[in-house]
């Protein structure tokens, strides 16, 4: 005759699996995962020389850093390593401009992650478990010439 203790591990495993299943959507997110973003400094735009453009690539301009730390439950119990995924997609417009100025601007944005690879903002990566430091840059091309005046641009920093 064989014991009963074979079969525990089968009924564990399904007494999981109807845990899992019996969360509602919302509820799953909370318990299984969660991503922490914090702004460690915001990045200055300077404008290029002929003025119809403004980077925090030029010439006294800077990176916006920013670390987001993944964090999911379910991906430390599988030892998965790709629950997230992190982007920047670019503003669509400024969030203020000077008094007087009527252009509109193009944005773009992109991303490196741990002074990694440069990649667009707007295309996701997918990331382990674990705080990461993003610096991220913005460009805005204008449909005329910049002019003097303080400008804001806010990028959006997405961890799904």
């Amino acid at each position: 005759m064989r014991r009963a203790r074979a079969a525990r591990p089968l009924i564990a495993l399904a007494a999981g699996a109807t845990l899992l299943a019996a969360l509602p959507g919302a509820g799953l997110a909370a318990v299984i995962g969660s991503c922490t973003i914090m702004v460690q400094s915001s990045g200055t735009m300077k404008v290029a020389p002929l003025l119809t453009s403004m980077s925090s690539r030029n010439s006294g301009g800077s990176a916006a850093q920013v670390s987001v730390n993944p964090q999911s439950l379910i991906c430390n119990i599988l030892a998965l390593l790709d629950c997230y995924s992190i982007s920047t997609p670019a503003p669509a417009s400024f969030l203020t401009w000077p008094s007087g100025w009527s252009g509109s601007a193009s944005f773009a944005s992109a991303f490196t992650i741990n002074g990694g690879v440069e990649r667009p903002g707007n295309t996701p990566v997918m990331v382990a478990n674990g705080t990461k430091t993003l610096n991220i840059h913005l460009d805005a091309t204008g449909s005329g010439i910049f002019r003097a005046g303080a400008y804001q641009a806010q990028v959006t920093v997405r961890c799904e």
